[in-house]
C-alpha cells in the first residue's frame, strides 16, 4: 500500500474573492424582492436594465454572419487604425506613424500588455497609483513583478492636488504613473487643466513615464475629444512618450466582448516599430490572439459615418442620464436635510459617486436592507433609477442617510420611513441608530 501523497498545493493558501465582483455574486444570491446592486460598474437605463446601445444594435446587423477565424496576434486592424485615429487623429505622432498600438481584452488586458511592454524594455520597476483607484490596479502591476506604490488622492471630498503634487515631486526617476484619463476611479474627481499642466511638468522633471488607463472616454461628458483632453495634451503639446490603455466596455457598452487597446506614442517611427514586436510578443505568451466579435463591432461603430453618428448620440444619452441622477440623488439629500455637505457628489463626474460613508455603514445596508455598494462606499450612478422608481432612489439615499446615524437620528428614522414607502424596518428604526458602527 502506497503512502498517501499530499497534493502539489499543499502549501497554498485561500486568495479573498475580488471585492467587486463579490459584491454582485451576494446581490445574486440575495432573494429579496426588493434589493439593488449599486456596486458594479455598468450602464443602466432609467428603468434599471442594461442597455443595447442602437449604434452597437447597427454595428451587429450590418456585421452578419462573418464566421470565427483566429485573428493576427494583433488584432482586428480596422479596430486598432478606428481606435487609435479616434484618439490621436491629427497629432504629429499619428501623422508620423510613432505610435505602435495592440488590440487587447478590455482595459485590464491593454494595461497588462502595457506593463508587460514596460517590464521586457524600459528599465522601469515602480509604478505609482492613486489612493484611492481601480482595484485592481495594485494587483495587476503588483503581479507582474512592479513596486506598486500609492499617491494620495482624495480628501474632503475633493481631488487634494497639494498632496498628490507633492508625493508626485519625490517619485524615483525610472518609474511609471498611472494617470485616470478622466472619470477618476473611485472619486469621480479628475484634475483641471491647470493641474494637468503641473502634472506634466512634474512627470518630465522626475522622468516619469506616463501610462493613461482610458476606460471612459466619451462616456463621462458625453465627448470623446473633451475625455481626451490630457492624453493629447501630454502627448502633442508637450511632446511626450506615453501609453493609453483604451476600453470600449464603458463607452459601448460591450463589457463581455473585452474589447480594448494599447497604444504607446514614442519618440520616432523604428522605436514604435520595437515596440509594436514587444507588444504582439507578450500578447502571444498570455493570450496568443484577442477575440474578434466585439472588436468587430466597435471597429463598425467607428469607421461607418451613420453609426458612428448614432454612438455620439448615445454617448450623450447615458453621460446625461448619469449627471441628471447625481443631481437627483444630490437634491434628495438636501429636501431630507441630510446632515453633513453632500456637494462632492455633484462635483464628481463619471459613473461612480464616492459617498465617504463608513464600511461598517456600508455592510449594515447590505444586511439590514439589502443595499449592495462597494465597501469603499463607491456607488454607481449609472445604477439609480429615475423619476419612475422612486423605490430604487430611496435605497440610494438611505444609504448616505445613514452618514450619521446617531446624531442624525430623528432625521434618519424619517428619512428610512420615507425610503421604505412608510413600511416598518425590521420592527424599529431605534434598534439600527442604537447600533455600534
Amino acid at each position: 500500500m502506497t503512502a498517501a501523497r499530499q497534493s502539489a498545493f499543499q502549501a497554498a493558501e485561500y486568495i479573498p474573492p475580488d471585492a467587486i465582483f463579490d459584491v454582485t455574486r451576494r446581490y445574486l444570491a440575495d432573494t429579496d424582492a426588493n434589493k439593488i446592486n449599486l456596486g458594479q460598474g455598468t450602464y443602466r437605463d432609467e428603468n434599471g436594465q442594461p442597455w443595447i446601445l442602437p449604434s452597437v444594435k447597427l454595428a451587429k446587423e450590418k456585421i452578419g454572419n462573418v464566421g470565427h477565424e483566429y485573428l493576427p496576434i494583433a488584432g482586428l486592424k480596422s479596430l486598432r487604425d478606428e481606435a487609435t485615429k479616434l484618439v490621436f487623429s491629427g497629432t504629429k505622432a499619428f501623422n508620423e506613424d510613432r505610435i505602435a498600438s495592440c488590440q487587447a481584452l478590455s482595459g485590464t488586458g491593454a494595461l497588462l500588455l502595457a506593463g508587460l511592454a514596460l517590464k521586457r524594455s524600459s528599465g522601469i520597476k515602480n509604478i505609482y497609483i492613486t489612493e484611492p483607484t481601480w482595484s485592481n490596479h495594485d494587483l495587476l502591476f503588483a503581479s507582474q513583478g512592479f513596486q506598486v506604490k500609492k499617491l494620495p488622492y482624495y480628501k474632503d471630498g475633493a481631488f487634494d492636488f497639494d498632496a498628490y503634487i507633492a508625493a508626485l515631486k519625490a517619485a524615483e526617476p525610472s518609474s511609471a504613473v498611472i494617470l485616470h484619463a478622466c472619470a477618476h476611479n473611485p472619486t469621480g474627481c479628475d484634475p483641471s487643466a491647470e493641474q494637468w499642466k503641473a502634472i506634466a511638468d512634474v512627470l518630465i522633471e522626475r522622468g516619469v513615464f506616463p501610462v493613461f488607463d482610458a476606460a471612459y472616454l466619451g462616456f463621462n461628458s458625453g465627448s470623446v475629444d473633451r475625455d481626451a483632453w490630457a492624453i493629447r495634451y501630454f502627448v502633442e503639446d508637450l511632446g511626450l512618450e506615453a501609453a493609453v490603455c483604451l476600453s470600449f466596455a464603458k463607452n459601448m457598452g460591450l463589457y463581455g466582448e473585452r474589447v480594448g487597446l494599447v497604444s504607446f506614442v514614442l519618440r520616432d517611427s523604428e522605436v514604435a516599430r520595437a515596440v509594436a514586436s514587444i507588444l504582439e510578443n507578450v500578447q502571444r505568451a498570455t493570450v496568443s490572439n484577442p477575440p474578434v466579435y466585439g472588436a468587430r463591432i466597435a471597429a463598425t461603430v467607428l469607421e461607418t459615418p451613420e453609426i458612428r453618428e448614432q454612438w455620439a448620440k448615445d454617448l450623450v444619452t447615458m453621460s446625461g442620464r448619469i449627471r441628471s441622477m447625481r443631481q437627483a440623488l444630490f437634491d434628495e439629500l438636501v429636501r431630507l436635510q441630510t446632515p453633513g455637505d453632500w456637494s462632492h457628489l455633484v462635483k464628481q463626474s463619471g459613473m461612480f459617486g464616492y459617498t465617504g460613508i463608513s464600511r461598517a455603514q456600508v455592510q449594515l445596508l447590505e444586511d439590514e436592507f439589502h443595499v449592495y455598494m462597494a465597501d469603499t462606499s463607491r456607488i454607481s450612478i449609472a445604477g439609480l433609477n429615475g423619476a419612475n422608481d422612486h423605490y430604487t432612489m430611496r435605497h440610494a439615499v438611505g444609504v448616505l442617510v445613514g452618514k450619521e446615524v446617531v446624531t442624525g437620528a430623528y432625521r434618519l428614522q424619517n428619512a428610512v420611513a420615507w425610503w421604505r414607502g412608510g413600511r416598518p424596518v425590521n420592527g424599529t428604526v431605534a434598534g439600527w441608530c442604537g447600533s455600534e458602527i
